[in-house]
């Protein structure tokens, strides 16, 4: 009963988030060794494929975890599950409930603590980044991926939300991935 709340739960937020134009704008310019794996050609082919994909060490308590945090609304520079907070902030708490570790507090930061992975790589639990800000070099937005195409993240109009990162709007501002490890 409940995966089936949590199926449905899913289904609902992929519908009502739509494509989201949207971004947490807690950037700093990315630099350096730590930037994430940046695809040239983002593997459009994907867009009609959908799978199930491996965990990372925390994966599905960091996905059950971030699932408690779906419809949280936005505010930016906050994270407080239920009440308010923006993505980097929802990332960050995610992952220190779940595996003790404390991220940096922006997106920018995040991507450049995290070990860069390509996209065949990709693991539930891991973090895919944006630039959705006005500086295609400047990361701004994070989320954590689900499976191999959605990803939960605090969208600036809807709150905590699920979206696909085979959506326009996310493959033209995607970053890369990255791996939080010990």
């Amino acid at each position: 009963m409940k995966e089936k709340i949590r199926l449905l739960s899913i289904i609902m937020a992929i519908l009502l988030s739509g494509p989201v134009l949207t971004s947490c704008h807690t950037s700093k310019k990315s630099s350096g060794g730590g930037k994430p794996h940046i695809s040239a050609d983002f593997d459009k082919g994907r867009k009609n494929r959908h799978k199930k994909i491996e965990a990372t060490r925390w994966g599905q308590q960091i996905v059950d975890e971030a699932y408690t945090w779906l419809g949280t609304p936005y505010a930016y520079s906050r994270a407080d599950k239920g009440v308010a907070t923006d993505c980097s902030g929802m990332v960050l708490k995610v992952y220190e409930k779940i595996a003790g570790i404390k991220l940096p507090r922006n997106s920018a930061k995040q991507a450049e603590f995290c070990k860069s992975i390509k996209q065949k790589d990709v693991k539930i639990g891991d973090l895919v980044f944006f630039a959705t800000g006005k500086s295609e070099d400047k990361i701004s937005h994070v989320g954590i991926m689900l499976d191999d195409r959605n990803f939960i993240h605090a969208s600036a109009s809807k709150g905590v939300v699920i979206s696909d990162v085979t959506q326009p709007y996310y493959v033209r501002t995607f970053r890369g991935y990255g791996r939080v490890e010990e």
